[in-house]
């Protein structure tokens, strides 16, 4: 299995933006600026939590894990960075039931069907649950049945982090979030 990983350092590119004056304030109030950049990053990272459940239909535990804690800003490193890790979502953690044509399960927040993959052995209707099998969905490999391997739902966190609705949520809270806090007068931000 291969793990996707994803690095969103978002903060260094809006700190670009505003130049000489953060520079100079970073010089005379050092813990101001990456104290700014940490409660942005954090009221970010709460919405890009609430969109990633939301768009990957994973329960948000589950999101929370992959999304892990961030690398916080601060005096000689002015970022905020989200790393996620995640390779291909396996069906056991999108809601999985058992049909007759296969397993029905919820990729992106809506429920489809996963045709010839099974979690219970036997035959219909009286199908008992395999222990070893854990609550994981299989595939047949071949058609005797004899080699399966664990069904996957072809989304990975990494990618869904990066696009759609929490990639706009991101954009929408992070930069203008940013500009307004780093507009307050310095001494004020340092008694916050």
């Amino acid at each position: 299995m291969t793990a996707s990983v994803v690095k969103v350092r978002w903060a260094d590119q809006n700190l670009k933006h505003f130049g000489k004056k953060l520079v100079d304030l970073n010089t005379r109030f050092p813990k101001v600026l990456p104290r700014i950049v940490n409660q942005v990053g954090d009221r970010a990272k709460t919405q890009v939590i609430r969109n990633l459940t939301r768009q990957t239909g994973l329960p948000r535990k589950t999101i929370v894990n992959a999304v892990g804690d961030p690398g916080r800003a601060h005096a000689r490193r002015l970022s905020y960075e989200m790393v996620t890790r995640g390779g291909n979502i396996r069906l056991k953690f999108l809601a999985p039931r058992e049909t007759r044509p296969g397993v029905t399960a919820k990729p992106w927040g809506k429920r489809q069907l996963f045709p010839g993959t099974f979690m219970k052995g036997g035959r219909f209707p009286h199908r008992k649950v395999v222990e070893k099998f854990n609550g994981h969905v299989y595939r047949r490999l071949n058609t005797s049945g004899t080699r399966i391997t664990q069904a996957r739902s072809g989304m990975f966190i990494p990618t869904e982090m990066t696009t759609g609705a929490t990639k706009a949520a991101f954009e929408r809270i992070a930069g203008p979030l940013l500009k307004q806090r780093r507009g307050r007068d310095p001494q004020a931000a340092r008694m916050t």
